[in-house]
């Protein structure tokens, strides 16, 4: 093909590789014709365009000045600077240079739509999505503009809006699959898992190297409990892209069915590629506890990976403890994570108190009058801190300033204390439950036991009978929630067991019409007295009354178990590190006996032990004793300092810092944020 000879044929024949995605040829020929004539504006203009798409923003911003400097009144090259400016994170700048392309041509659809963007990126989504609209009005055929609405709707939580927006986008560019990768998300967040998996399912037939598309599938079929396929897709997004991100997702999905040996290798693999990882870090963090490794893991826990998980508790003049002397030093211990967490560690106490410390407990308000009974506890309150303190620790990095191994965990119960007088109230009204179960003079219905209690002689309770208090669910917003709870109806096998009165431990509305649909359906008799537990100091009143309880991994298993009663748990699959490998007994609670689910999301097997172990004599178990824990918030005389640990807390690592917590997540992100490029010829 002969040689354009003349400046337009030259820019014709450069703009038609441009527009043809023949970026390095474009470039050349560009650059030829500029030798030529260095004062081209359009070729000025356009070289820098193809700079930018081969992300030379610089390069780009400088050639499109010099076309400028030339040509001021070209609103595609202002709309164009933009582009590169906003590129370089020059929000300010790109939204000026995009504004200035408005004025000169008010009804430029593309650069309403790139606007648009520049103000998403810079926080302004409400304006950005005036530009939107805008750029619609002017061209309804606008696909990047309507995808772009579509995926700042998401962004800012109007998921309807957003998933209505997809639909129009998809009409106009139907085999788009970053369109239906964005749309699954869309779905996603809207809680409708099945149609986000057809979604994806779509992405990934269009394109089969996606990999985002792979990895969020993945995780929207865990979400449906195919934990299965959910390693399957994982698998493909690795195989297309074994990024250090997608290597941990592979990595937790095999944790998440329970495959611990086999998910180590994968975030060892994605360290090799960013040592600075922190979901692999803290991965592993959790692998390490799970087994037993507690030097080693406690000293990685307290280095805190994840600062989406941490973040220090910022107080003028106090400042962290991580393992120096405590004698006369006064210690705020501060809770963290979940309730069941707090349960667990806030044994801890007694320990900054016998290496010669003051503690008070800075505990959300459901625990507080739970946590001003624990030995070693001098005051504990909700809110800000009164008073002056020498440090501050979060409950759960005391392990690695003490250096906690397995054999030195603190494990004396109870280390939790129900307030007698409280405790006292309910023996009348557990016994008139027990005789309605048990068909005596008392007449019940078939949920909740009278609240009237009779007095006189206590009455005897039959050999062998129990009363058992049942949690079978926790916080439905936990990420391994739907693999820790059980169904109250698969409980049925359990429920059927002679000799037994259950008692409702599960609060909320959703615990009650399980109830009332069980009542409805069976003969079993669950008393009900949740509506009057407000805090978990009156829950454990209620736990000391009963003999057994059995709950899944919820708070409320951590409750029993530091008030020193017999607790049965049904443990998942996967598992949290608390619960350690394979075992059935647990070195946190002497009480606490395990049943263990073998393949997650089948818990028949476990429930057949635990029923066969439920009809079994019951042994007499030694009484947890009780003690008063006093007022509500009101400060006790100060407690009298705990006998001193023959274990010596072995000094922290210098590495050891606190926050974090690990788990895989959804990729999750848009693949939109569409620029447009114009390459018309002008």
């Amino acid at each position: 093909m002969p040689m354009p000879t003349t400046s337009s044929a030259r820019f014709a024949a450069a703009l038609d590789a441009h527009a043809a995605g023949r970026l390095d040829e474009a470039q050349a020929r560009y650059g030829d014709l500029l030798a030529l004539d260095p004062t081209h504006a359009e070729a000025l203009h356009y070289s820098g365009v193809a700079r930018h798409q081969l992300g030379d923003h610089a390069g780009a911003l400088a050639l499109i000045d010099r076309a400028l400097a030339l040509a001021p009144a070209n609103a595609t090259c202002w709309s164009h600077r933009g582009l590169a400016a906003g590129a370089l994170g020059r929000r300010d700048e790109a939204v000026r240079a995009l504004r200035e392309a408005l004025r000169l041509n008010p009804e430029f659809a593309d650069a309403h739509n790139n606007l648009g963007l520049a103000l998403r990126e810079a926080g302004e989504a409400e304006a950005a999505l005036v530009h939107f609209r805008a750029a619609l009005a002017l061209d309804a055929r606008a696909a990047n503009a309507q995808t772009n609405l579509a995926s700042t709707l998401a962004r800012l939580g109007r998921h309807d809006e957003a998933l209505a927006a997809y639909r129009v986008a998809l009409a106009l560019t139907p085999d788009d699959p970053a369109l239906h990768f964005n749309l699954g998300n869309a779905w996603a967040a809207r809680g409708d898992h099945e149609a986000a998996i057809a979604s994806f399912r779509h992405a990934t037939r269009l394109r089969p190297d996606y990999a985002r598309a792979w990895i969020n599938l993945g995780t929207a079929l865990g979400n449906i409990g195919a934990f299965h396929e959910t390693e399957a897709c994982y698998r493909e997004a690795v195989r297309h892209e074994p990024s250090a991100t997608n290597l941990v997702c592979l990595g937790a999905a095999l944790g998440a069915l329970g495959r611990n040996d086999e998910e180590e290798p994968f975030y060892r693999r994605a360290l090799e590629l960013d040592p600075a990882n922190a979901d692999a870090r803290q991965n592993l963090v959790w692998l390490q506890l799970k087994r037993g490794e507690y030097r080693e893991g406690w000293a990685e826990y307290a280095k805190r990976w994840r600062a989406l998980d941490y973040a220090p508790f910022d107080i003028e003049g106090i400042v962290e403890w991580r393992g120096e002397p405590l004698e006369g030093k006064r210690v705020l211990l501060v809770h963290e994570q979940g309730f069941g967490d707090q349960i667990q560690f806030v044994r801890y106490a007694s320990v900054l108190n016998a290496l010669g410390a003051t503690v008070d407990a800075c505990m959300p308000p459901p625990m507080l009058r739970l946590a001003q009974s624990v030995p070693g506890v001098r005051r504990a309150w909700a809110g800000a801190p009164e008073g002056a303190y020498d440090y501050w620790v979060y409950v759960m990095s005391v392990p690695s300033c003490v250096g906690t191994e397995l054999h030195t965990i603190p494990a004396e119960v109870p280390y939790l204390f129900a307030p007698r007088a409280e405790i006292d109230a309910w023996r009348p009204r557990v016994q008139a439950a027990m005789r309605a179960t048990l068909g005596g003079a008392v007449a019940e219905s078939p949920v909740n036991a009278s609240s009237g209690a009779s007095s006189g002689a206590k009455p005897r309770k039959p050999a062998g009978h129990r009363n058992v208090g049942l949690c079978w669910a926790g916080n439905a917003g936990f990420y391994n929630d739907r693999n820790r709870s059980v169904a109250l109806d698969a409980l049925r096998p359990v429920l059927d067991t002679a000799n037994v009165s259950w008692f409702s431990l599960q609060k909320g509305e959703a615990a009650r019409a399980q109830l009332e649909a069980l009542a409805q359906a069976s003969d079993v008799v669950i008393h009900d007295f949740t509506a009057e537990l407000h805090d978990f100091a009156d829950t454990a009143a209620l736990i000391m009354q009963l003999d057994l309880v059995i709950a899944v991994d919820t708070a409320v298993a951590h409750l029993a178990g530091a008030l020193g009663k017999p607790v049965w748990i049904l443990v998942p699959a996967n598992a949290e590190w608390r619960w350690l490998e394979a075992r059935t007994d647990s070195p946190w609670y002497p009480t606490a006996r395990l049943f263990r689910q073998r393949e997650v999301g089948d818990w028949r097997e476990a429930i057949a032990a635990l029923r066969d172990a439920l009809a079994q004599a019951p042994k007499r178990p030694r009484a947890a004793r009780t003690e008063d824990a006093g007022q509500t918030g009101a400060p006790r005389e100060a407690a009298p300092r705990a006998k001193r640990s023959k274990r010596t807390p072995a000094s922290p690592p210098e590495s050891a810092r606190p926050g974090a917590a690990g788990d895989e997540r959804d990729a999750g992100q848009d693949a939109s944020g569409q620029a447009v490029l114009n390459l018309d010829r002008p």
